[in-house]
């Protein structure tokens, strides 16, 4: 599978948008490259239209303008991952879940480890919005973005003023 990407400049860093023909695959750290999903980048493409429309959607949610997301996704990863991955998209924005809320979701409780493994892999950073996960005791604990990049991404969406009834 071909995959494109290109680079924008974000409150949490320098991100890079990997795109195949199915949908967005990644959304990348500046410091956790592909190794982290196992995605290459593939081609540099500034105007591919995917990764035109992730960078608009995300400039959105990062100026308070997007609550919800509407990319099609291409998850990379094993069927345990993708399962996890789509529970993620199922967190509402502005609130948060545990590893163990997660595993109970996915209709396996006793995998809250493995849930926090996939987490840590989810190629979709901010659009499956593994920030939103948190421990059981509340803490914010592991992100591949890093604790401090969690933190900005919450206090985006605890701050968000809705601006019209109808949004």
């Amino acid at each position: 599978m071909e995959y494109y990407f290109k680079t924008m400049e974000s409150p949490v860093g320098k991100l890079t948008l990997v795109a195949s023909e199915q949908g967005l695959s990644a959304v990348l750290w500046e410091k956790n490259n592909s190794d982290r999903t196992g995605i290459s980048f593939g081609l540099e493409d500034i105007n591919y239209p995917i990764l035109l429309e992730t960078e608009k959607q995300l400039n959105e949610y990062f100026a308070k303008k997007r609550k919800v997301f509407s990319l099609k996704l291409d998850f990379v990863g094993s069927e345990f991952q993708k399962k996890v991955w789509e529970a993620l998209l199922t967190i509402p924005f502005g609130e948060t879940r545990t590893y163990g809320q997660i595993a109970k979701q996915i209709g396996n409780p006793q995998a809250v480890r493995a849930v926090g493994g996939a987490a840590n892999k989810n190629p979709v950073s901010i659009i499956a919005p593994c920030h939103r996960v948190i421990g059981a005791t509340g803490k914010l604990v592991g992100f591949g973005g890093g604790i401090a990049n969690k933190t900005i991404l919450l206090d985006i969406e605890k701050t968000f003023k809705q601006t019209s009834l109808w949004e």
